[in-house]
């Protein structure tokens, strides 16, 4: 399938939408009432420290919803008020983050079910709108709600559209894309949907067996067996692997992802010399900016003397998962919440523990003087934040002092 002439169409067809319907300044009001907060203002003009008691709060300056996340939210907001009686769908979350898609819910946006790990888009009707998220769909989802002559309002970051456009550069030049990302994650699903031949490496560990498969040959049964599910169809290590391109999910580690393409670049140099190199390897910067932002707020706020860390986001947020790595690298107490519900009562509280399951930890919070450190996930409102926030300032003042 050409994929480009097949975005070029839908840019040109009536029923395909990628900016708002002039209801900005009305949406922007009920957003504002709804996720924005006094009390993170607040902190931000107070060098992001607000102290309370024996309880100091250290937020990092860089946190919560992006220009992306936001933008997808109006979107999705300025859909239902032009759209006051169709029906309308969203193709999946339209972000991360539990308590937004629950008001989508409660202004009767509907989700597309997914069923034995399909989505069923059976469901869908001529003439139905559907919103796709912050973080794509796949070529395939478009063609089909396409063909089935639905409205299609697209509001995909234009940080994941330039990888995408990445990939095609890639499959222009017959070079296999390597993608740093999870390959069941909804964005890197709809930018390998975009690309000729893709594999999928998860982290330096992968991307290093990789290159050194590259260098040296090796089992190529075990190498399939090690990438199941991760690469594109009729993948052939042995040829596919003599030309690259690197691209990335938006919200993979940004180190992590210079390492990797660092590693591609002189596996590639090494093998073919300088003078080939270019015939053999390409590279573009599609890290996202707003992802780069948080994490080295977060490697700066966890420079700080913090007794623990609390992240804030949905629990299948890629870059929230990744703002909790940085913390749990550095020894710091670290919990991972989806919303400040999962505080108390006591001291306690329900997280999720890095690539783990929901736990409960007794007395988290230290006797005493205490500093924590807050962050969030780019999905998640500053509203959350406020409420995580006075929650926690809440459990300490009931502590027994000692």
């Amino acid at each position: 399938m050409d994929t480009k002439a097949f975005k070029r169409s839908l840019n040109h067809s009536d029923k395909y939408f990628r900016q708002g319907f002039g209801h900005g300044e009305d949406v922007a009001g009920q957003m504002k009432t709804e996720y924005n907060s006094g009390l993170i203002q607040e902190i931000r003009e107070h060098s992001y420290t607000l102290t309370r008691g024996d309880v100091t709060i250290k937020l990092a300056e860089s946190f919560g919803f992006c220009w992306g996340v936001e933008r997808a939210v109006a979107m999705a907001y300025e859909t239902r008020q032009h759209f006051p009686t169709e029906r309308i769908w969203i193709t999946n979350e339209i972000i991360h983050n539990p308590g937004v898609n629950q008001k989508l819910r409660d202004m009767a946006v509907e989700f597309i079910e997914v069923e034995n790990g399909q989505k069923n888009f059976a469901v869908v009707g001529d003439g139905d709108v559907v919103i796709l998220p912050a973080f794509g769909a796949s070529v395939q989802e478009m063609e089909l709600l396409n063909a089935k002559g639905c409205t299609i309002v697209d509001t995909t970051c234009p940080w994941v559209s330039k990888v995408w456009n990445t990939v095609e550069k890639h499959k222009k030049k017959d070079y296999t894309s390597i993608i740093h990302g999870k390959y069941k994650h909804e964005e890197t699903i709809a930018t390998s949907s975009f690309a000729g031949k893709y594999l999928v490496v998860l982290n330096l560990q992968e991307a290093q067996y990789v290159a050194d498969y590259i260098l040296n040959g090796g089992d190529k049964a075990e190498f399939m067996a090690k990438f199941d599910q991760a690469h594109s169809a009729g993948f052939d290590p042995d040829r596919d692997l003599k030309a690259i391109g690197i691209a990335n999910q938006t919200t993979m580690l940004k180190g992590e992802t210079e390492q990797i393409g660092k590693l591609f670049e002189r596996t590639m140099l090494q093998k073919y010399g300088p003078q080939e190199l270019n015939d053999h390897f390409l590279s573009f910067n599609t890290i996202c900016d707003a992802t780069q932002e948080r994490q080295d707020a977060m490697f700066q706020l966890v420079d700080e003397k913090v007794d623990v860390m609390v992240v804030i986001g949905g629990y299948n947020s890629s870059n929230t998962t990744h703002l909790q790595e940085i913390a749990i690298e550095r020894g710091i107490p670290s919990y991972h919440i989806d919303s400040a519900e999962r505080l108390g009562p006591g001291n306690r509280i329900e997280h999720k523990q890095l690539h783990g399951e929901l736990t409960v930890t007794e007395n988290w919070l230290p006797d005493g003087p205490i500093t924590v450190g807050i962050t969030s996930g780019a999905s998640t409102p500053d509203r959350s934040v406020e409420a995580t926030i006075e929650q926690i300032f809440a459990l300490k003042a009931q502590m027994p002092v000692a």
